[in-house]
């Protein structure tokens, strides 16, 4: 039967030597098993139009090959075979899942190619295919009309896994230049962004994550970015080479995740690269130092490993600070890291889960399920669905009515700035997890009855704006610890 003559096919093909004159052996040295003499007998079926056909006419094709696959196509070669009177074969290319059989399976390249000189190597494309999946290939040889037809040994090839999707970059780590000229000049709002734009910001202190610089330096750059008024700019570029030239970083990884992501996105409103590229170049080399520098021991060691091993407001920063650089630096394989991290963090185990949890003594409680901690607790975990375990858990071991607890406001600002600078990069952090960020503020309003205050108003403002809810915002008069003025740019 036709099946059983495949399979010979097949094991024969296997066991021949190499024709290495052949043109589709010079092309492809090594990787081709060719089988000079191999044809099979036609199948029966009367329905098929080749089942009437003897095994008399063109010569069979021995050395099909797979020359080149992406995840969708497979580039096959040959070389070219008499009719059996002299003149060029036609063929006929079929592929499906191994095993192949030619009546079932799909037509490739074309209904019919022309040969055109014996002995020539000849190509074809197969278009439409999935990546990741295991396909054989098979070549009919005959005659224009009459006579009869061979069949070729089998190739086979595994198509390679897709690329991930290209992500829609947005223009702006933060915020695009195009969307903060529509923005009001007129509002409150503007007014207190610019009276924080106006004041001295002092000298940049990576290692002080008390200090408020780096806000300050953000609010100018936001001004200038308004505005097109240099001195604002000016401003900004004087602490950026103080980073530039502050030697060897000293300090705690949460320190460096407090402070330095802020002036990564300062840079990229003044638009830094085209405005000074020398200076650009200088402190694109400090992000990549500061990104792998060593930190002060006992804590991470570095601002990675903060952000891959603190499932609380430790990571949460540094996790912002990671995205902001590799953001800056175009570097799509760390931003992608850290969206992994940001995932598992969430919620998503399956994503990422190397955090350590607990901290000394371990504490627990405060996780839905112990067994499986994670930065945010699932959906469908009743009182504690929402609630940040590794951050709550500052306030005592778990209890009812569940206390304030401040630090976990200090994650969110960490999260959310992760988040906003994530989804600009493409990744829709706002989904993940069934809306963990909305959950987490809906547990802190609504079940602790714990709203925003302080440095932590800027952040309902981010949230309504990506959930349309209404969560009290009132104007963002102080700025957070990383970021703020969320009800200019984002209200």
């Amino acid at each position: 039967m036709f099946s059983r003559a495949l399979a010979v096919t097949r094991g024969t093909c296997a066991r021949t030597q190499s024709v290495a004159a052949s043109p589709v052996a010079k092309l492809a040295l090594g990787l081709v098993t060719l089988c000079p003499a191999c044809s099979i007998e036609s199948p029966t079926d009367p329905s098929d139009p080749v089942s009437s056909a003897t095994v008399t006419g063109a010569g069979a094709v021995g050395d099909l090959t797979v020359i080149s696959s992406t995840a969708s196509t497979v580039t096959l070669g040959w070389t070219e075979v008499s009719d059996g009177r002299g003149a060029p074969a036609f063929y006929g290319v079929r592929y499906a899942a191994p095993p192949i059989d030619w009546n079932t399976a799909k037509t490739g390249c074309a209904p019919e190619i022309a040969g055109t000189s014996v002995g020539s190597l000849i190509t074809c494309t197969v278009e439409g295919l999935v990546g990741d999946t295991e396909y054989d290939f098979q070549v009919l040889s005959h005659r224009s009309s009459g006579g009869g037809h061979s069949f070729s040994n089998i190739a086979t090839a595994l198509t390679p896994t897709p690329p991930p999707p290209e992500l829609p970059i947005a223009a702006g780590i933060w915020i695009g230049t195009g969307e903060i000229a529509q923005l009001s000049t007129t509002s409150e709002a503007w007014t207190n962004l610019l009276a924080a734009a106006d004041n001295s910001c002092g000298l940049v202190d990576l290692s002080d994550q008390e200090q408020s610089t780096n806000v300050c330096i953000f609010a100018k750059a936001l001004v200038f970015a308004r505005t097109g008024i240099s001195t604002y700019r000016d401003e900004v570029v004087a602490a950026l080479k103080q980073i530039v030239a502050s030697g060897t970083y000293v300090g705690r990884a949460l320190a460096l995740g407090h402070e330095l992501g802020t002036y990564v996105v300062a840079a990229d409103l003044i638009e830094l690269r085209t405005f000074d590229p020398p200076l650009d170049q200088l402190f694109r080399a400090k992000l990549l130092e500061l990104r792998t520098t060593p930190t002060l021991a006992p804590d991470p060691a570095n601002l990675i490993e903060c952000n891959e091993k603190r499932p609380n407001n430790w990571g949460a920063y540094c996790g912002a600070t990671r995205a902001a650089i590799a953001a800056y630096l175009g570097d799509t394989v760390d931003l992608a890291r850290t969206a992994q991290v940001f995932k598992g963090y969430l919620g998503d185990r399956s994503a990422y889960a190397g955090f350590n949890f607990g901290g000394p003594p371990d504490d627990l409680t405060w996780q839905c399920d112990p067994t499986q901690p994670v930065g945010i607790n699932p959906a469908g975990c009743g009182d504690l669905d929402g609630v940040l375990p590794d951050d709550q858990r500052r306030a005592g071991s778990y209890s009812w009515p569940p206390p304030r607890e401040n630090h976990v406001y200090a994650a969110l600002q960490g999260l959310i700035a992760q988040a906003v600078i994530l989804h600009r990069a493409g990744y829709p952090v706002w989904d993940w997890q069934d809306r963990a960020l909305l959950r987490a503020m809906q547990w802190l309003h609504d079940v602790n009855g714990y709203p925003a205050q302080g440095d932590d108003t800027w952040l309902p403002h981010i949230i309504n704006r990506h959930y349309g809810t209404s969560f009290p915002a009132p104007l963002a008069r102080s700025p957070g610890k990383n970021y703020g003025f969320s009800d200019w740019t984002h209200g």
